[in-house]
C-alpha cells in the first residue's frame, strides 16, 4: 500500500510537471525520467505526454514515444489522433485510428470520432469525412452531441449546408455550441432567413451567435440589420466590435467605422490586428491622418506585430492621406513585404505622380519574387497616366497578358483609354473603346469625354456623349461638360438644345459630391448646397469673400466655364 501511494505520487509530480512545460527540451527531460522509472509504457501518463506534445508542437517525439507503447488504450489514441490533427498532420491521424481498427481489445470513443472529422475537414476530404460519419453510426456515436456538432461543421465547410442541417435537425438534444454551429453554416452560406429564423429559434443565445448573425449581414452587405444586432446585444467581445468595424469599413462608411472603433476603445476593448487593420483603412478613405497617425502610436506603444496586413494599410493610409515620406518609412520598415504591401506603396507613388519611382518599385518587387495581381497594374497604368507615359503605359498594358497571364479588366482598360486620352490620341482611345473584349462601362466613356473636353474635340465627344446617355441617363455630369464644350466654341445653339433636353428628361444634381476634412481629431463632411454643418453661415461668409476675390483677379469667367449655372 505505502508503495502504491508513493508511485501515485511520482504520478502526479510528472502530471504536474507535464502541464507547466513550456518546450520540447524540458518534454523530453520529462520523458527521460519516465523511460527510469518504466513509465513510457504507462496509459495515464502517455495520453497526459501526448497531450502536452502537441500543446508545445513536439509532434515527431510524441509519434515516436506512442509507437514504443505496448498496449495503448483508447485513451492514448484519442490523444495522439488529437495532437496529429492540432498539428497539421490529418492523414496520420487518420491511419493512427486505422492502426486502431486492428486492435480487438481497444475500441473508439466519441472523442475518438470528434478529432477525426476534423482531421477529414482538414485533409479536405469529403469522402473521408462521410465513411467516418458511418464509422461513428456503426459504432453507437452518431447521435453523440461533439460528434454531431463535428459533423456539423464539416459538411458546412464543403458546401454541403442540406446534410449538415440534417444532422442537427436529427440531434437528440443540442448544446449552445450546436446550435451556434449550424447559424453560421446558414450565415456563411448567405441564407440569413434560415440562419434568423434558428437564431430566432435557440434557447439561449450567446456571444458567438450573434456574431455569427452580424457578419452574415455583414458579408451581404446589409449594414443596417448588421448594426440593429450589434446595439441588440448586451454582452459584447472583440470578435463583436472588429465584426462591425470591418462591416461599416467594407461598405465605405468609413466614419462609423472610426467612431465605432473608439467606442470600442472606451468601453476598455483592447484591439487586435485586425481591428486596427480595418480601422486604419477607414482613416486612408476619410484623409483621417491625425486619427491614423494615433492608432498607428497605439500599435506602437501595445507593442502589436506591424506584419503585413497592419503595415499594408499603414502605407496605404499615409499615401492617402498625403504624407508620402512616412508611407515609404512604413514600408521600408516592414521586415516581411507580400503583395498587398508593394501594391499600396506602388499605388501610393502614383497617386503622388511620382511615376519613375513607381514604377521602379515595380521592378524591386518583381526582384524579390513578388508575383503582381491586376490591382498592381491598375496602380503600374495610373502612375503612366499620370507622367503622360504613353508608350511605356501600352508597353505594360500588353505585358500584362503575354508576361504574366493576367487578362485584362475593365479598370485596366479604363487606365489606358485615360491615358491616350489625356495625351490627345482621341481616336485610337475610341478604337481601343470599340475593341474591348469586356463591355465599356461610365468610367470609360467619361475619360474619353474628359479627353475631349481637354483636347476640344467635338465630334468623338459627342459619341462618348451618347454612349453615357444610354448608360447613365440620370447623371447630369457629362451633360455639363458637354455644354462647357459647346459654349466654349459659342455655339449656343447646342447648349440650348442639350439644356432643353436635361429639362424634359429631369436629369438634376439629384446626388452631390461630398467631401470631408480632419480638424482636431474630428472628421468634418460636406456636399454641395450643404447647409447642416454648425458652422454653415461662416462657412459661406468665407465663400463670398474667396468668389470676390476671383473676380477682382479675373478668374471669373474660368470658373463659369468649368462650372456653368
Amino acid at each position: 500500500m505505502i508503495r502504491q501511494h508513493r508511485i501515485s505520487i511520482w504520478k502526479q509530480a510528472v502530471v504536474d510537471r507535464l502541464r507547466r512545460c513550456a518546450s520540447g527540451n524540458e518534454l523530453e527531460s520529462i520523458y527521460a525520467s519516465m523511460i527510469k522509472r518504466n513509465a513510457d509504457k504507462d496509459c495515464f501518463l502517455m495520453n497526459q505526454f501526448i497531450s502536452t506534445s502537441s500543446n508545445v508542437h513536439h509532434t515527431a517525439f510524441a509519434v515516436s514515444a506512442f509507437a514504443r507503447v505496448e498496449n495503448p488504450n483508447a485513451f492514448v489514441y484519442n490523444a495522439m489522433i488529437r495532437c496529429l490533427v492540432h498539428c497539421c498532420l490529418p492523414i496520420l491521424a487518420l491511419e493512427c485510428y486505422k492502426s486502431l481498427l486492428l486492435r480487438d481489445d481497444v475500441h473508439p470513443t466519441s472523442y475518438t470520432f470528434s478529432s477525426l472529422v476534423k482531421a477529414c475537414g482538414a485533409a479536405r476530404g469529403l469522402g473521408l469525412g462521410e465513411s467516418v460519419h458511418g464509422h461513428a453510426w456503426r459504432n453507437g456515436f452518431d447521435s453523440h452531441v461533439f460528434v454531431q456538432t463535428a459533423l456539423i461543421d464539416l459538411y458546412a465547410n464543403f458546401g454541403k449546408i442540406a446534410e449538415s442541417r440534417k444532422v442537427f435537425d436529427e440531434m437528440p438534444e443540442r448544446d449552445a455550441f450546436a446550435w451556434t454551429m449550424m447559424v453560421l453554416a446558414h450565415a456563411r452560406s448567405s441564407d440569413m432567413s434560415a440562419a434568423r429564423a434558428l437564431f430566432e429559434e435557440m434557447p439561449e443565445r450567446n456571444v458567438a451567435t450573434w456574431n455569427a448573425m452580424i457578419d452574415g449581414y455583414a458579408r451581404l452587405g446589409d449594414v443596417e440589420l448588421a448594426k440593429s444586432l450589434f446595439e441588440q446585444m448586451t454582452a459584447r467581445d472583440i470578435i463583436s466590435w472588429t465584426t462591425m468595424i470591418t462591416c461599416y469599413s467594407q461598405n465605405r462608411r468609413f466614419r462609423e467605422a472610426l467612431t465605432t472603433f473608439q467606442e470600442m476603445t472606451a468601453h476598455g476593448i483592447t484591439p487586435d490586428e485586425v481591428s486596427i487593420a480595418a480601422v486604419i483603412s477607414a482613416c486612408a478613405h476619410l484623409g483621417a491622418l491625425d486619427a491614423g497617425k494615433e492608432i498607428h502610436h497605439y500599435a506602437k506603444e501595445n507593442r502589436f506585430c506591424i506584419d503585413v496586413y497592419i503595415g499594408s494599410a499603414l502605407v496605404d493610409m499615409y499615401a492617402k492621406c498625403g504624407n508620402l515620406d512616412s508611407s515609404l518609412v512604413v514600408f521600408y520598415k516592414l521586415r516581411e513585404k507580400n503583395l498587398f504591401c508593394w501594391n499600396s506603396v506602388i499605388e501610393g507613388l502614383a497617386m503622388h505622380g511620382r511615376a519613375e519611382k513607381a514604377l521602379q518599385m515595380f521592378k524591386m518587387m518583381g526582384k524579390e519574387k513578388i508575383k503582381p495581381n491586376g490591382v498592381t497594374f491598375v496602380s503600374v497604368l495610373t502612375a503612366c497616366t499620370h507622367a503622360g507615359l504613353v508608350d511605356e503605359g501600352q508597353q505594360w498594358f500588353r505585358s500584362m497578358t503575354e508576361d504574366y497571364t493576367i487578362t485584362p479588366g475593365v479598370e485596366h482598360y479604363g487606365c489606358i483609354v485615360d491615358l491616350l486620352s489625356k495625351a490627345g490620341l482621341l481616336e485610337d482611345a475610341l478604337e481601343l473603346i470599340q475593341n474591348m473584349e469586356v463591355e465599356p462601362n461610365s468610367v470609360i466613356w467619361g475619360a474619353l469625354l474628359g479627353g475631349c473636353k481637354l483636347h476640344r474635340n467635338l465630334e468623338i465627344a459627342q459619341v462618348a456623349a451618347n454612349a453615357l446617355k444610354v448608360l447613365e441617363p440620370e447623371n447630369s455630369g457629362y451633360h455639363a461638360l458637354l455644354v462647357n464644350m459647346y459654349a466654349e466654341v459659342s455655339r449656343w445653339g447646342e447648349v440650348a438644345k442639350i439644356r432643353a433636353s436635361m429639362k424634359e428628361q429631369r436629369v438634376d444634381k439629384g446626388c452631390p459630391g461630398a467631401s470631408s476634412i480632419e480638424m482636431e481629431g474630428k472628421i468634418h463632411q460636406f456636399a454641395a448646397s450643404d447647409k447642416d454643418h454648425p458652422n454653415s453661415s461662416e462657412i459661406y461668409l468665407r465663400l463670398d469673400e474667396l468668389d470676390g476675390q476671383l473676380k477682382l483677379s479675373g478668374s471669373r469667367e474660368e470658373i463659369q466655364h468649368l462650372f456653368p449655372v
